[in-house]
């Protein structure tokens, strides 16, 4: 947005953030309640001499972002802002996938202040650590070496057919194109075969590389599972789960403001065809409202339907009867409003870097645990003299 579109919010005073009240009254605490109602089930399960039914294994999602150029809107509603909700109804692992960044030119002094800096991100936009594994993608060592070990039965032609690489290598010309970019959509399975994930949320861009993993899955699992890993002195069965896609809510894919048909992209060259998430107040991007025929229009309406919780119908009747000049008011004020409390909570998390530090090292750890488990059985089925 210009900003004579947001002079009226410029000296708006700070928004206060709510703190989080405690429980009143002489009830018991629901952790209370619910641990011994979990007792009076156990109890009375030993009195009838069954043993207690074990918990249901929640479903494991998996996730990533690059830590290349600013987050922005896109990211945030496409990606983030739904993995808060996937960490109740899941076990999730929510990582900064730095190697990918580096398949084409970067700038190397960034790349590691990017990552902090998507890290905190992840963090102030609600995903919380108790709940999810956040962690580098470079810290779990593991990721690299079931690439290589993916990529001996990955045949080649597979790879050719990656729209992405055909656009991306058709743009740079072949002598400015490294192997890397030719190979990272094994890295990306890798990254999500490696701990056995159920679920991987995909936008409709992405659904070949899911398509492409779920591909090397069952030909690493035809080629060394089964029978031919018990011989090996394995467990035999499928050395990886096949995952599955999940689909985010209609709507969270979020175009370019200045290409309506375009997804919004950080890579794209112009910054006035995105809004960043850390961008300040008066140098929001431009937004076009003059012609309700291009598809942009439609696209700020959604991004006003997601970023309020409102249903399309309750959009539509709020709408209906403005005028683009007030709608562009109303669509500023909603996104300051919310992602003004992301932005405090993103410096607060970026001034106390051991917090970071310590989120990224249990994440890691937590990771490393599950992933050691699957590279391992890969080395055995594969036939490698093992330490």
């Amino acid at each position: 947005m210009s900003r004579a579109l947001l002079s009226h919010i410029l000296h708006r005073p700070p928004l206060l953030l709510a703190s989080r009240g405690v429980g009143r009254g002489g009830a018991p605490p629901s952790c209370l309640r619910t641990l011994r109602l979990n007792c009076s089930a156990t109890e009375a399960a030993a009195s009838s001499g069954e043993a207690p039914a074990p918990p249901a294994r929640k479903k494991r999602v998996v996730s990533g972002v690059q830590p290349t150029g600013l987050v922005h809107l896109g990211n945030y509603l496409g990606a983030i802002k739904n993995w808060v909700s996937l960490q109740d109804l899941y076990e999730t692992l929510f990582f900064i996938v730095d190697l990918h960044a580096i398949t084409l030119p970067y700038d190397a002094p960034q790349l590691s202040k990017a990552t902090r800096s998507t890290a905190a991100i992840y963090l102030a936009c609600g995903i919380d650590s108790s709940k999810a594994s956040i962690f580098v993608q470079s810290h779990v060592r593991a990721h690299i070496e079931l690439m290589w070990l993916l990529s001996s039965s990955t045949p080649i032609g597979w790879l050719n057919r990656m729209i992405q690489f055909k656009e991306k290598s058709r743009k740079a010309g072949d002598e400015n194109v490294g192997v890397a970019l030719l190979t990272y959509p094994v890295l990306m399975a890798s990254d999500i075969l490696l701990y056995q994930s159920d679920l991987v949320p995909v936008g409709e861009d992405q659904t070949q590389h899911l398509e492409l993993t779920r591909e090397i899955a069952e030909r690493a699992n035809n080629l060394y599972g089964g029978r031919k890993w018990k011989k090996m002195g394995g467990r035999g069965g499928s050395l990886f789960k096949v995952p599955e896609a999940l689909i985010p809510p209609a709507g969270a894919r979020v175009m370019s403001l200045t290409d309506g048909l375009s997804k919004m992209s950080k890579s794209a060259p112009s910054d006035q065809s995105r809004i960043n998430l850390l961008d300040p107040k008066d140098v929001r991007t431009y937004l076009e409202f003059d012609n309700p025929e291009r598809p942009e229009c439609s696209n700020l309406l959604s991004i006003y339907q997601i970023i309020t919780g409102k249903t399309k119908e309750e959009v539509i009747s709020e709408c209906q009867d403005m005028n683009w000049g007030t709608f562009k008011t109303t669509l500023t004020d909603a996104l300051i409003d919310h992602l003004q409390p992301i932005q405090v909570r993103y410096e607060e998390i970026m001034s106390d870097p051991g917090y970071l530090d310590n989120v990224l090292l249990e994440g890691a750890g937590k990771a490393t645990e599950i992933a050691d488990i699957t590279l391992n059985n890969v080395y055995q089925a594969m036939g490698f003299l093992r330490r």
